[in-house]
């Protein structure tokens, strides 16, 4: 048969095009045994739910904070972790991270890398600081020496750096090509159950940033992590698109230094800079899984001498057309005429629609040439008709903004919010009115 490197869709013989997605020249040929094999009947035993106890895997701590945050504490024994990303954005760093906190403290690893050498391996673990005893490197791309390795040393942790680059002898493929891949996951994953080793894959992306793959690949594992990140920036995130093992809202925050990653646990992230009072500035809390972050919005509205621009960085480029729409209908603020340019400072996207009421005030006070207070912060959704909606999690943005030294927020009229002592809290039921206090305290 001949299957699709990019989606997976098997033909009886080659074609040019891939019937499945419409890609050029991706069917790569696969042998497969069509000789009958006897199997013999089994009887299966059933369980009921009912009786069987609350106990659930114990994790085992990563040694990365914000990693097992993100895993919901850990790496579970017999599990598979998938670990995914942009070239360059700190994927094996990551990982070597883990094993050699886990090293540090007794515990048997194992690194099979698969792309670089021993002496490159070597270079990225002397740069993390002391290179411990038991950080074992294993440089193969054979599978199946990969899977009797495991056998026999059988680590609480074991990574594969990285699973495109492995591939099985038996199949006539290339090394990365759909079925190599699939095969090579589907030997290690079981591998791992069979031992009880926690497996940590590292997987390759897309030219559009998705994993690369069959898409069995996300469905043969327990979890699938991406680590994302500007690769011109410092801070790098770390988000669980699937667990099995619990939920999948959490973020973990790293940044990029010359030894390495280095852990964020304090997510005050936008403020590490000068907190600027000009016009166009303006302060909002977003929320990410359990965690709240200050963000500094920033707009920027000048004279266009062609076709107006809209740019948006890091902010959503819908949510600033509609935003514009707007403030031109509901509070006469035209910039038909203008170029707009709107991004957040420090490196955080801040795309839901909770900053809604700071970026359309970002705006506002860049066409109007008023600077809004530092000290002020404002958290709200803004809808077509120029009203302030409520947003999730309002009185965790408030006391964020407290703690990293608000001394007065907007709020939207409609919304729970618990006591603030020493904030001061003011409802708006509309952008307008927003607008207005905002000036009115700058005054």
């Amino acid at each position: 048969m001949h299957v699709c490197r990019v989606c997976g869709t098997t033909t009886p013989r080659w074609v040019g095009r891939c019937p499945g997605c419409g890609e050029w020249n991706t069917l790569d040929e696969e042998r497969s045994d069509t000789r009958s094999q006897s199997r013999s009947r089994r009887s299966l035993v059933t369980t009921s739910l009912r009786d069987l106890g609350d106990d659930v895997e114990r994790a085992q701590s990563s040694g990365v904070s914000e990693l097992d945050r993100v895993l919901g504490g850990g790496f579970v024994a017999g599990s598979t972790t998938l670990l995914f990303g942009e070239p360059g954005v700190g994927k094996s760093t990551l990982a070597l991270m883990s094993l050699r906190a886990l090293a540090l403290r007794s515990i048997p690893v194992l690194l099979i890398a698969a792309e670089e050498s021993a002496g490159q391996v070597a270079k990225r673990a002397r740069r993390l600081g002391e290179v411990p005893d038991g950080l074992d490197v294993a440089v193969t791309t054979d599978v199946d020496a990969a899977e009797q390795l495991l056998r026999d040393r059988r680590p609480a942790l074991c990574v594969v750096d990285s699973v495109s680059a492995m591939s099985d002898e038996s199949l006539s493929s290339v090394t990365g090509s759909v079925p190599q891949v699939r095969r090579a996951a589907e030997r290690l994953c079981s591998v791992a159950k069979d031992t009880g080793s926690a497996l940590l894959l590292v997987g390759h992306v897309t030219k559009d940033g998705e994993l690369a793959g069959p898409r069995a690949l996300e469905h043969l594992v327990d979890t699938v992590v991406r680590i994302e990140g500007d690769r011109q920036g410092s801070l790098r995130f770390i988000r669980a698109i699937k667990h099995r093992f619990g939920p999948t809202g959490e973020v973990g925050v790293l940044e990029m230094v010359p030894e390495g990653l280095r852990e964020l646990p304090d997510p005050a992230l936008s403020v590490r800079g000068p907190r600027l009072e000009v016009p166009g500035v303006v302060y909002s809390v977003t929320n990410d899984g359990s965690r709240s972050f200050l963000v500094e919005i920033q707009a920027l509205v000048a004279t266009s001498s062609s076709s107006p621009r809209r740019v948006a960085h890091q902010v959503s480029s819908q949510r600033l057309a509609l935003l514009l729409a707007v403030l031109e209908a509901r509070c006469d603020i035209d910039t038909s005429g203008a170029d707009v340019f709107a991004a957040t400072a420090g490196g955080l996207a801040a795309t839901e629609p909770g900053v809604d009421l700071a970026l359309a005030m970002a705006v506002a006070s860049a066409v109007v040439g008023f600077a809004v207070p530092r000290t002020l912060t404002v958290v709200g959704e803004v809808g077509l008709a120029g009203e302030l909606r409520s947003v999730s999690g309002l009185t965790r943005r408030v006391r964020e903004a407290q703690r990293l030294g608000a001394k007065r927020v907007i709020v939207p009229s409609e919304g729970d919010l618990d006591a603030t002592p020493g904030m001061d809290v003011e409802r708006c039921s509309s952008l307008a009115q927003a607008l207005e206090s905002a000036r009115t305290v700058t005054k």
